[in-house]
């Protein structure tokens, strides 16, 4: 017996796959509402046949999701950006979108609604990631007071764009000529990972319990790293000495800048060749602040999430890819 109908917006994303199936092993139907449901296939493995469906809705146009929230019980916003792209920005994608959600979901009357912010959203930060998903959180309290709101640091896993791309730069053969990797602030600032299948778990357990209704939850992992701590872990998974080379803010920033315009540029498709930008000014606002749990917040154990995945558990276990011989590479005995 289901339990009732979940939409997901942005559920073919990272987060969203693990979140699909932890919801379906929960006795949940799922429908995922993305922008481009061709593309999205394959999180139809979440469920048996019949327990996962997409549909087609663009949070910025509200039309869309008021269409997709059709007899939902539940809904989770999952959208998000990391850097702007075409009509993707900011503003639109994590506020006016994240809102658009909330008011809708308020109309419908679906009354459980669990919105994924990021721990940093300040509407009165510089960055206007952290901006944006600041007046996001009070915009969609505003609609919708029972909005539980679920605030993770770092989230990782094997398709996840942290530890992966940071391992595909220390092995990319320009690292050999120059064995370094950029340490923003000096590699001080401390995240706090966490797994992506323990945030899938706090978003059921936002959606079932009563309890959580209006409350906010920082989702961290087990252990708290500096960003060198993460550059040593990471070489020493794919058994590559690369040493991390101090990039002051005053430098970093200003470099952000100008390698975001360039790739901004219309017709200048680096995007497209090259994937997103390695950095911008605004990651590297975001860089000056800890992210990490904050003592006084409701955390994961609050939700009845008590064991945490650590990066050591689970990082290696798709890091081997970068090594210089693959899975049978033996790691160098130090």
């Amino acid at each position: 017996m289901s339990k009732g109908l979940v939409v997901l917006f942005g559920g073919s994303g990272f987060i969203g796959r693990y979140a699909a199936r932890t919801l379906v092993q929960e006795g949940w139907r799922v429908r995922v509402a993305v922008r481009r449901p061709h593309l999205a296939g394959d999180v139809r493995l979440a469920g048996a046949p019949g327990w996962v469906d997409i549909v087609q809705a663009n949070i910025r146009e509200k039309a869309s999701v008021e269409r997709a929230l059709e007899g939902a019980d539940a809904a989770v916003n999952l959208v998000g950006i990391l850097a702007e792209k075409g009509p993707q920005k900011f503003d639109t994608a994590q506020r006016d979108g994240a809102i658009n959600v909330a008011e809708a979901c308020a109309e419908a009357g679906v009354q459980r609604l669990v919105h994924v912010s990021a721990i940093g959203a300040d509407p009165d930060s510089k960055a206007n990631y952290a901006r944006t998903k600041g007046e996001a959180e009070a915009g969609v309290r505003e609609a919708l007071p029972e909005t539980v709101i679920l605030r993770p640091s770092i989230v990782f896993g094997p398709e996840d764009e942290f530890f992966n791309r940071f391992a595909a730069m220390a092995a990319h053969p320009i690292a050999t000529i120059a064995p370094f990797l950029p340490a923003i602030g000096g590699g001080s600032t401390k995240v706090q990972p966490v797994y992506a299948g323990d945030v899938a778990d706090a978003i059921a357990a936002a959606v079932q319990q009563d309890d959580a209704a209006g409350k906010t939850y920082e989702l961290g992992g087990p252990n708290t790293y500096s960003f060198k701590e993460l550059y040593a872990f990471i070489c020493d998974e794919i058994d590559r000495q690369r040493m991390a080379l101090p990039l002051p803010f005053f430098v970093a920033k200003p470099l952000g800048l100008t390698i975001g315009a360039i790739w901004s540029l219309p017709f200048l498709p680096l995007w497209t060749m090259l994937g997103p930008p390695p950095i911008t000014g605004d990651q590297v606002e975001m860089l000056k602040t800890d992210n990490v749990v904050a003592e006084e917040a409701l955390t994961l154990g609050d939700l009845g999430v008590t064991e945490r995945e650590s990066i050591e558990a689970i990082v290696p276990t798709y890091l081997w890819r970068f090594r210089p011989y693959g899975q049978y590479h033996q790691k160098s005995e130090v």
